[in-house]
């Protein structure tokens, strides 16, 4: 049996360039005006999967992302860089769900690619900050979990050791398989698509993004059965609707706040003293700091 390592991926707003159009009047996310990008940590957390893979001869590392059906374009991201294959999420009745609700939809998915020997996701998300998806995932799965993980130093077919990125310093933890690992941003950076694997996988679709094409590629994926990208539904994990969406969502916002800063709201300031002086004054009568 091989080694399998499954990988949790999202593709999340770019929440690094947010301009005055990012937010809508009722507080949510204008995601249309913010490009969808692979989220971060989930990119450093795949490139421990495949140095995992360049060491042992028989690994497998598949990636699994929960969204729309444009999450797809996560998958093939994913193959480009090495990955072996990607199954999609995707489900009207997972909309508007919180990390619970999100956590026991992946947890769902994971026990139907059983048995794997490896959890492997990114700390956490830019678009939400939690970093409770990756361990509550473990909890339900009853696994170990490392979090903040930087590096893998050691792995065999029982076990695993991780070198985790702390505040203060390093830790160097060893945990059995099967075991969750969050990848820290302090993890090395995924590695470029390869051109061949872009070549090989370019034409990869799920079933939905098939329908809503133009082009026919029925005879080129007869050919190429490894180009049809699987989609689950909440009824395919078998999933308990009450636990999905926003009525398997605790989470309740309280307050949403838009602060955008407008060139007029910048100052230049020199290295002089008296720069220095009036800046320390300000922010001292705003009580920013004081």
């Amino acid at each position: 049996m091989s080694f399998r390592i499954i990988v949790l991926a999202k593709q999340v707003p770019d929440t690094r360039n947010v301009g005055k159009d990012a937010m809508k009047a009722d507080g949510t996310v204008n995601r249309a005006a913010l490009p969808a990008i692979f989220n971060p940590e989930d990119l450093n957390a795949l490139e421990l999967a495949l140095r995992i893979k360049d060491q042992m001869e028989d690994c497998e590392v598949i990636v699994l992302t929960m969204g729309p059906f444009r999450a797809a374009e996560i998958i093939r991201e994913s193959l480009y860089r090495g990955a072996d294959k990607g199954y999609l999420i995707t489900d009207r009745k997972f909309a508007g769900s919180d990390t619970l609700a999100t956590s026991y939809a992946l947890s769902l998915a994971v026990k139907k690619l059983q048995p794997f020997n490896l959890l492997i996701s990114g700390r956490q998300a830019i678009d939400g900050d939690t970093a409770q998806v990756g361990p509550q995932a473990a909890e339900k799965l009853h696994i170990p979990q490392i979090t903040y993980a930087e590096e893998v130093l050691a792995v065999t077919n029982d076990s695993i050791t991780v070198k985790r990125r702390l505040e203060r310093g390093v830790e160097v933890v060893k945990s059995s398989l099967p075991c969750a690992i969050t990848a820290h941003s302090s993890a090395p950076a995924c590695r470029y698509r390869l051109a061949k694997n872009i070549m090989k996988y370019k034409h990869a679709r799920t079933v939905t993004e098939l329908q809503n094409e133009t082009k026919d590629y029925t005879e080129l994926y007869n050919l190429r059965p490894y180009l049809q990208l699987d989609e689950w539904t909440a009824d395919d994990l078998l999933a308990d609707v009450s636990w999905l969406g926003l009525s398997g969502s605790p989470t309740k916002v309280k307050k949403i706040e838009n602060v955008v800063f407008q060139a007029k709201d910048s100052k230049v300031l020199s290295s002089s003293d008296e720069d220095i002086d009036n800046l320390m004054k300000e922010l001292l009568n705003s009580h920013v700091i004081g």
